[in-house]
């Protein structure tokens, strides 16, 4: 823990609390390239990644009961339990929040050469795009790329859905969802799209290759010109009277079969 950390708890009108509290909003987030990262997990994965925390905040009690934890921050703020309501938005707030810089590269930045990659297209709960990355990450997979306008990956229910995994795996944010599917065409990954009106199913499908799986939004699903551009169209099939699956429910399904088969 910071030397310079205070001895007593910051007032809740401290400049940097402040400052902290801006970063709940997309737009000083983007324009600041900072986030906020809420509780343990999501602490301990930041501090995993060298230059990616800033400051971390804490209340007297959460410090004493993670100090290891924060001995590895380059500088801890305490603060009250009023200044630290403002910094979560959690119904109970863990008492741990870190300022934390970006941490989005280009998809060239994934290992090379890649074998199992995410896409998700035009994902608007932070819900399921926080679980598709922590799902991608159990699974093994090599990055996520987060298409379109989908929901910004540093929101703050997105951060504390993926549990520490944002942290984990290289993350892609790139507007163009074609530019996100030729990107993994010309790294040699095989594009699936998951769709619920395919011709293959999971079950039968080939994914002993490298492969990318393109999911699409929640309501609509993948749009047609997008479908198109994959190698094939993949269905999971429903046995019961289901009308389909919840988003982040296919993507587990469909990474982990590739995971199964990337291993057999």
């Amino acid at each position: 823990m910071s030397p310079d950390g205070p001895a007593r708890p910051l007032a809740a009108s401290n400049g940097r609390v402040k400052a902290a509290r801006r970063l709940a909003r997309r737009p000083d987030r983007t324009e600041q390239r900072l986030f906020l990262a809420d509780g343990a997990k999501a602490v301990e994965g930041a501090l995993s990644v060298e230059g990616c925390v800033v400051e971390v905040f804490a209340t007297p009690f959460a410090a004493d009961g993670h100090r290891e934890l924060l001995a590895a921050a380059e500088r801890v703020t305490l603060v009250d339990e009023r200044a630290m309501a403002g910094l979560s938005d959690s119904v109970n707030p863990s008492g741990v929040v870190a300022v934390c810089r970006f941490v989005d590269v280009p998809f060239d930045a994934i290992r090379t050469p890649p074998r199992l990659v995410a896409i998700a297209a035009w994902v608007r709960d932070p819900g399921n795009a926080g679980t598709l990355i922590r799902t991608a990450d159990a699974a093994g997979a090599d990055g996520v790329v987060l298409a379109g306008t989908t929901v910004d990956a540093y929101n703050p229910k997105t951060v504390r859905a993926t549990v520490g995994s944002l942290f984990h795996l290289p993350i892609v944010v790139e507007p163009d969802p074609v530019a996100a599917v030729e990107a993994a065409r010309a790294a040699g990954l095989t594009v699936l799209a998951a769709t619920g009106d395919a011709a293959v199913d999971l079950y039968d499908a080939d994914l002993s290759g490298p492969t990318a799986w393109v999911f699409g939004n929640e309501a609509w699903g993948l749009p047609s010109q997008l479908a198109d551009l994959a190698d094939h169209r993949v269905a999971i099939p429903i046995h019961g009277r289901a009308e389909s699956l919840n988003l982040s429910t296919a993507a587990a399904i469909c990474l982990y079969a590739s995971a199964r088969a990337h291993r057999s």
